[in-house]
């Protein structure tokens, strides 16, 4: 036997065989279907490879070659209707196309106008050279039928997503140029290029490569198809072996066998047919779970840009209305009298209370976004602390509450803090003191901390006597929008933000903050460490 002879044995029996694989799982899907017969087309040519490479009678190699160029025509046919169902192209004004033109051909290759003549090559066999008028155009189909699948593969490859889909797609796209790309050689001697067609083993590794994505990447539930060719193949075997057994005693062990194995044999198959549809369906949610979070995240970065754009808006008129107020309050208009400064004052602190609840939008958004620019410098704790304070002094008289400031024994070290984003949150720490506190104090201190022998760290407090926090709402308050329950009837105008970016821009400080309560009607306790 040749190498060409060779070639298409190894054709002939690896492409039958995987077409038999994979026709059994499922002979009622299209896809199995298409591939076992673009499958049978690849060995009925390997089985007219073997023929031809072993005669040395003219009018046989004609038979043979006209016999092979069955399967040689039926393949690019096969091929794009395969890549058209694999790839769930719906528009398959190409397949159709590739059948008519599939047909012609089959009709002409029984004329001389597509095989002509014979011509003895490399010593060893024929080869149908010179070709027929009509066999140059099969050679152009061919070619162009095979090129513009790889090229659908090499597109759907780019572009696909799932990665299991897109693995599947690169070694059938692989499969595809060294199969193809080796098997048109064939071609060559036809047209008088007397190139010996050892490039035909290519199609075998062709074949190799589908099974190994077969087998890694479920191509076609595979080990549904190995359990039930090794359930079907153990069955078959103790059959025959109780068939033929010697004795009664024999015979009838082995039977007893093969229904046990029977049985068992088809709670594997189910469980295996189980354990298949269980993965799909876990792949399935995870790509639907994949795409869902991928639209969360585009909404959310939505909503981000929304608060920061609406945030911007809503802080240049609160600006300007907080000027002009002050400007009534110092007289700039002329005087005004006291029961309407005293209006313009409680309008004022809205307005200040409106601008704190933009800014703390404002750094929500450029916190979440990771835009949050920070400009760290030495200063003075107490100091950026008490003047976060002394803000709260009109109010404390409204509320008739104590403002107490508790200031240090001596002079603390100076920390590197931005100045303006740590009064913010000292802002919202005293004014979330105010909200629920409707009698008593809320005193603010700030100290070392004596647990630290090396004097490095700074305590700043914020306590009062309002309503309390319970052990649950601990846990959840510096959550974003979450507030305790009874504090929430206390205080409506709160959104649950200031304690969340109070503990952000702490973090940021590389600080950090905490509540401590004995419970409802008992006040509470905030602290934050700092390192200095």
């Amino acid at each position: 036997m040749n190498l060409f002879g060779l070639s298409g044995l190894l054709t002939a029996v690896t492409s039958f065989s995987l077409a038999i694989f994979v026709l059994v799982y499922n002979r009622a899907n299209w896809v199995n279907r298409i591939w076992f017969l673009f499958a049978v087309a690849v060995a009925w040519w390997g089985v007219g490879v073997y023929q031809i490479s072993g005669t040395q009678n003219v009018a046989e190699a004609f038979f043979w070659w006209r016999a092979a160029h069955i399967g040689v025509i039926m393949i690019p046919v096969f091929f794009v209707h395969f890549v058209y169902l694999f790839m769930d192209i719906t528009r398959r004004r190409a397949v159709y196309f590739s059948y008519l033109f599939g047909f012609l051909f089959l009709i002409s290759n029984t004329t001389p106008y597509f095989i002509a003549n014979m011509r003895f090559v490399f010593g060893s066999f024929y080869y149908d050279s010179p070709p027929g008028i009509l066999y140059i155009p099969f050679v152009a189909f061919f070619i162009g039928a095979v090129s513009y699948s790889a090229l659908i593969l090499y597109r759907r490859y780019l572009l696909e997503q799932n990665l299991i889909k897109k693995r599947q797609v690169l070694y059938f796209l692989l499969a595809t140029i060294i199969g193809f790309g080796g098997g048109v050689t064939s071609f060559l001697p036809v047209f008088g290029v007397d190139l010996y067609p050892v490039l035909n083993f290519f199609i075998t590794i062709y074949t190799v490569i589908l099974a190994i994505a077969v087998l890694r990447y479920q191509l076609f539930d595979i080990r549904v198809i190995s359990a039930e060719l090794l359930t079907f193949s153990t069955w078959v075997f103790l059959f025959l072996r109780g068939l033929f057994a010697e004795s009664i005693q024999e015979r009838l062990a082995d039977w007893t066998l093969f229904l046990l194995v029977v049985i068992f044999g088809i709670f594997l198959i189910l469980s295996v047919r189980k354990e298949v549809k269980q993965r799909e369906e876990i792949q399935r949610l995870a790509e639907s779970l994949k795409k869902a979070n991928a639209e969360l995240k585009k909404l959310d970065q939505l909503k981000s840009e929304f608060l920061s754009l609406a945030s911007h808006q809503l802080r240049t008129p609160l600006s300007i209305i907080k000027g002009y107020i002050s400007m009534i309050q110092e007289g700039s208009f002329g005087q005004i009298p006291d029961r309407t400064r005293e209006i313009l004052r409680k309008v004022y602190f809205s307005n200040e209370r409106m601008i704190n609840l933009v800014n703390d939008f404002l750094n929500i958004s450029r916190i979440e976004s990771g835009r949050m620019h920070y400009d760290f410098e030495p200063a003075r704790v107490e100091d950026v602390v008490q003047n976060a304070l002394e803000e709260f002094r009109e109010a404390a008289k409204d509320k008739k509450l104590d403002l107490i400031w508790e200031s240090p024994p001596e002079p603390l070290p100076e920390a590197r803090l931005d100045k303006e984003k740590f009064h913010q949150v000292m802002m919202n720490l005293v004014d979330n003191a105010f909200h629920y506190t409707q009698s008593g104090f809320v005193k603010v201190g700030a100290r070392l901390d004596a647990a630290d022998s090396s004097g490095k760290t700074v305590l700043i407090s914020v306590r009062d006597s309002g309503v309390g926090i319970t052990p649950e709402e601990l846990d959840v308050i510096f959550k974003r929008f979450s507030r305790g329950e009874r504090g929430s009837k206390v205080n409506t105008s709160g959104l649950g933000l200031g304690l969340y970016l109070a503990k952000r821009i702490v973090a940021d400080h590389g600080g950090e903050i905490w509540a401590e309560s004995q419970g409802r009607g008992k006040g509470s306790t905030f602290w934050i460490k700092l390192l200095i």
